[in-house]
């Protein structure tokens, strides 16, 4: 059963105001990239996702201005229109440690203006509660391990908490919207809402399965596994949920969380061995 609380004007104002107030201004023009050392830059130049990534974000950037662009209301648009412009920050920020550090992205073709807003701000929202929630492990386990440079860890933790912040209010406004939609028309808001979040959900089965063919990342996943140490599949789960929650944490208690990928991520715990557990 919903909370009464989404749906209000109070509950628009919170998670709006939310966004805003806790925007980040800074330039990527004024970042001083750190001088790696050679073992770390080679671990950082063989990391096999910077074409897509800085391509996503730029794509990422474009979809969720387009919705801003045409909201209605003044506050919603105005807090949609700075998650674009934030989107559109995180690409300039990896379109510029490529550069910095010698790394060659392929830039794909200018994508066509966006047709459907609505439909693509939905699609860009769950893929981004997917991606979030692993990233927050991974950059977890980056840390601690020394894999990057702890300058260059410091450089992106506002990125990590921004990316909180990005999926925090799209939950939010997917409960707002399910909420003043009118009875008669939930049954489509329903499919339409399940259809966005079931395509980013095959999307990454998809990418989980091509990386795992790849003979260009195969060097990398064993790369990364001595890096960051022996690391179980429940250990990175585990570890996902607990960054989840602690950067969720930092926000009121009425907001509604993201619960799609950790409500996944705690059923494959199920079957997932613990090895502290396992007989030697």
């Amino acid at each position: 059963m919903a909370d009464p609380f989404y749906g209000t004007q109070e509950h628009k104002e919170l998670f709006c105001s939310m966004f805003v107030e806790t925007h980040v201004p800074f330039k990527v023009s004024d970042i001083r990239w750190p001088e790696l050392e050679p073992a770390a830059l080679a671990r950082l130049r063989a990391l096999p996702i910077w074409t897509e990534a800085v391509n996503t974000e730029l794509e990422t950037g474009l979809k969720v201005r387009s919705l801003g662009e045409v909201e209605p209301d003044p506050l919603m648009a105005e807090a949609i229109r700075l998650n674009g412009y934030e989107e559109q920050r995180h690409y300039e920020l990896l379109l510029g440690l490529t550069k910095a550090y010698g790394i060659p992205v392929e830039m794909r073709p200018v994508p066509p203006a966006v047709r459907k807003p609505l439909w693509e701000f939905m699609r860009v929202g769950y893929a981004e509660c997917f991606d979030s929630f692993f990233a927050f492990g991974l950059f977890r386990f980056a840390k601690e391990s020394g894999f990057f440079p702890l300058a260059l860890v410091e450089l992106f933790e506002p990125v990590m908490q921004e990316e909180a912040r990005h999926i925090l209010f799209f939950a939010n406004w997917k409960a707002y919207r399910r909420q003043r939609t009118p009875a008669w028309a939930r049954p489509a808001h329903t499919f339409e809402d399940g259809l966005a979040a079931s395509i980013q959900a095959l999307n990454r089965l998809k990418m989980a399965v091509d990386v795992g063919s790849s003979d260009v990342d195969e060097n990398f996943m064993m790369t990364a596994h001595e890096s960051f140490g022996d690391i179980s599949p429940r250990q990175f789960v585990e570890t996902c949920l607990s960054e989840s929650d602690r950067r969720m944490s930092a926000y009121d208690r009425r907001l509604a969380r993201p619960r799609l990928a950790p409500t996944a991520a705690r059923f494959l715990l199920r079957f997932l061995k613990d090895p502290a557990k396992t007989p030697a």
